[in-house]
């Protein structure tokens, strides 16, 4: 099974634009702060733009900017934006359904799952993009780090 990284890159993508506080901040910087290649970068601003959560200024000095302030965006908007499928996926194929394991297995695992995906749901829910950027700042006190300047 893979998982995806494009939530977390997005996360680290929007606290990156939103510490620049308002300037628009180029793809080859916030490459340069995920560690990855600026096509990784502009992937997921496309993303992120589509769904409206930032926007592009073009030409000298362009780059991405918030569309909605940190306060407004929570982590399950950043998540959604970013991930179509549930967390978790069930059979490919229907389980035989002579089996008793296989006749039952669904209607028991489903509700569970369900249950999961809305805690999570619920847990990104109550989780803005300004409380991520301000535990950065915080944290960056004492832990180090420099914010890559425009």
């Amino acid at each position: 099974m893979t998982t995806s990284t494009r939530f977390s890159v997005a996360v680290h993508v929007l606290t990156s634009i939103a510490l620049q506080k308002g300037k628009p901040v180029p793809s080859d910087m916030i490459a340069s702060s995920v560690n990855t290649h600026s096509t990784v970068i502009r992937r997921i601003l496309s993303m992120l733009n589509s769904s409206g959560l930032t926007t592009a200024q073009l030409g000298k000095g362009g780059g991405a900017l918030l569309s909605i302030a940190p306060e407004q965006i929570t982590l399950l908007d950043i998540y959604k934006s970013m991930e179509n499928d549930l967390i978790f996926a069930t059979h490919r194929a229907p389980p035989n359904d002579d089996c008793i394991v296989g006749r039952n297995i669904l209607p028991i695992l489903l509700p569970v799952l369900d249950d999961a995906q809305k805690a999570l749901e619920q847990q990104l829910n109550n989780t803005s993009l300004a409380d991520i950027v301000a535990s950065v700042t915080e944290r960056s006190i004492t832990h180090g780090g420099f914010l890559i300047s425009l």
